[in-house]
């Protein structure tokens, strides 16, 4: 397996673009397109959100019963949430006519919206962003970045990564892009994640494969502990690479899933580590848990600490506040006989032991808290399952940002 260049136009076969639409937004690229030039398999996982966003509603339903899909239209400035039947109407209307440009039917082009709940999408713009999108799609390096940065809403920067495996002695490549900055605290997959393939693998593989890998990427990051109504992750499989078709169980298909599961984690920390007003990555460890569902339970519960991420913002090595969530998660555990380390610049310390606060050096963890990316280590003591989850720390321009984020 090895990382290269590029996102979501990496594999072979998959063109991109993302253009200037004028949505909501003024100079700067608002709509994007993901085009595979032969059909594709699709597995995903949207918001359990009650509240689900018109297109949450029209990709799951394509996921679920289309024969293929072969390209995805994704909007940023308005989610298209909110909406009632006339959203659906919106979706419809956007696929109709990215199916006519393109030459596919509306069920084979799926949708994607992210940005201000309860404003209808304006059509006429839309209608316009989808043509110019078909004109500019490419194949190219820069085209999947045009489309990475059009996804953007808070996001600081633009987030694509691609990797390559042998399968059966071909190689297959995985890119995938992906925005989210804030209202992320996932119970199914991310913000918004596409995931370009072209491996020769199965849908029901695939969608093995990709609710498999969510539960210990996408479904183990918050930055403020909202799960948003328009959450999805999309992977697409168009099979132009030519591979033996990859079979549950065999070295091939764990082959697939260690570049898939990189890809996954890969764009689950950035998300993270580019939380709104975000000035650090916090990565919260738990081993030694009696199981893995207690090991993953007690790592979100830390990291979605509003007060252990103040305290990682004023660098002040506040371990009460690991604990207090740690015995707040619902996980049973022995607080008398544990662990609890900061981990960061070459650096460990222990802070927490069997009951009682160490002797630890404040300097010393004030330096660690000050990196740019810190680790949080618990140790349980009672078994071996880990978990890891990413989150990152709260500042005062998370206020600013949503404070003002609709007006």
């Amino acid at each position: 397996m090895r990382i290269i260049e590029g996102g979501v136009t990496a594999p072979i076969g998959f063109e991109a673009a993302g253009i200037e639409a004028g949505i909501k937004y003024k100079n700067r690229k608002d709509m994007a397109i993901i085009y595979s030039q032969a059909p594709c398999v699709a597995a995903g996982t949207f918001t359990r959100n009650v509240v689900k966003a018109a297109p949450v509603q029209w990709d799951r339903r394509l996921v679920e019963q289309s024969s293929f899909v072969q390209a995805v239209i994704v909007n940023t400035g308005i989610a298209n949430a909110g909406t009632g039947s006339e959203g659906l109407r919106c979706c419809e209307e956007t696929a109709e006519e990215a199916g006519r440009l393109l030459g596919l039917p509306k069920d084979a082009v799926l949708v994607g919206s992210t940005g201000v709940i309860g404003p209808l999408l304006p059509m006429d713009r839309i209608r316009a962003g989808v043509a110019a999108l078909v004109q500019a799609k490419a194949h190219t390096p820069e085209a999947g970045t045009n489309a990475a940065k059009a996804i953007m809403t808070t996001d600081t920067v633009h987030k694509e990564f691609a990797v390559q495996t042998e399968i059966g002695g071909v190689t297959v490549t995985i890119g995938a892009i992906s925005k989210g900055s804030g209202m992320i605290h996932p119970n199914m997959g991310t913000m918004l994640s596409y995931v370009c393939t072209d491996a020769v693998i199965s849908k029901e593989t695939l969608t093995a494969l990709v609710k498999a890998d969510v539960e210990d990427t996408f479904n183990m990051i918050s930055v403020d502990g909202d799960t948003s109504t328009n959450d999805t992750l999309l992977v697409l499989a168009n099979g132009m690479a030519g591979n033996p078709e990859i079979l549950p169980g065999t070295p091939e298909c764990e082959a697939f899933r260690q570049a898939l599961h990189l890809v996954n984690e890969t764009q689950a920390k950035r998300l993270a580590g580019d939380g709104e007003g975000a000035t650090a990555l916090v990565e919260c460890v738990v081993c030694g848990a009696d199981t893995k569902s207690n090991a993953r339970i007690l790592a979100r519960s830390v990291i979605s600490s509003s007060l252990n991420k103040a305290a990682v913002f004023g660098h002040d090595a506040n371990w009460g506040r690991i604990l207090c969530a740690l015995g707040y998660s619902g996980a049973d555990f022995d607080p008398e006989h544990m662990e609890i380390s900061y981990e960061g610049a070459g650096k460990s310390i222990l802070l927490y032991k069997d009951g009682l606060g160490t002797d630890y050096d404040e300097a010393e963890a004030t330096e660690i808290l000050s990196q740019p990316e810190v680790r949080i280590l618990a140790d349980m003591k009672m078994g071996s399952e880990t978990a890891t989850a990413w989150g990152c720390d709260l500042t005062y321009d998370y206020v600013k940002i949503n404070g003002d984020y609709r007006t």
